[in-house]
């Protein structure tokens, strides 16, 4: 008995140690919302399941409204030619001076996290989104497409965040024929 209990917490210190070798993933200093707000164009992402059938022309749009919110409209080209929209809304985490934000979509009472974990800071050029779990992950631009040397910093950084570079995917900003 004593040995099973050993056994069980030397287990527990084991995963409990598993978890800690990961630091949180930490955000930008700050995001200026405004400066924020437009349309970012979708470069790359860790493949998720609720972007299954979006095969090209992904985007992101971000208007500020007056309750303080941010009204997000997400736009993808299907397989078909359609174009799928999704809406829903953000909200700012208090004390995340503005990086951090909860997001919500199609009327789901469910939130997700969306933390700003890169930013091109003098221009806002590009933005690298991820969530806290580190199983999400975006590489967005404010142009179509994005400079390699760019991009390959930004996923040198999304590494160094504790992302696995092989699983980005690039995602494809040209209109299929």
């Amino acid at each position: 008995m004593k040995a099973g209990i050993l056994f069980s917490a030397m287990l527990i210190t084991l995963l409990l140690a598993g978890c800690a070798s990961r630091p949180p993933l930490p955000t930008v200093r700050q995001v200026d919302l405004k400066r924020y707000e437009g349309r970012w164009f979708e470069i790359a992402k860790y493949p998720n399941w609720f972007q299954r059938g979006c095969v090209a022309n992904t985007t992101a749009e971000y208007t500020a409204q007056l309750d303080g919110t941010i009204r997000i409209v997400n736009r993808c080209r299907q397989k078909n030619g359609s174009i799928r929209e999704v809406r829903g809304q953000a909200s700012v985490v208090p004390g995340s001076n503005n990086a951090k934000l909860r997001v919500r979509f199609a009327g789901s009472p469910i939130a997700g996290d969306y933390w700003i974990i890169g930013l091109d800071e003098k221009n806002y050029s590009w933005a690298l989104v991820g969530h806290p779990s580190r199983q999400f992950l975006w590489i967005l631009s404010r142009e179509s497409q994005m400079n390699p040397e760019t991009y390959s910093r930004i996923v040198t950084l999304a590494e160094k965040l504790g992302y696995r570079p092989e699983r980005i995917e690039k995602s494809n900003q040209t209109a299929p024929r």
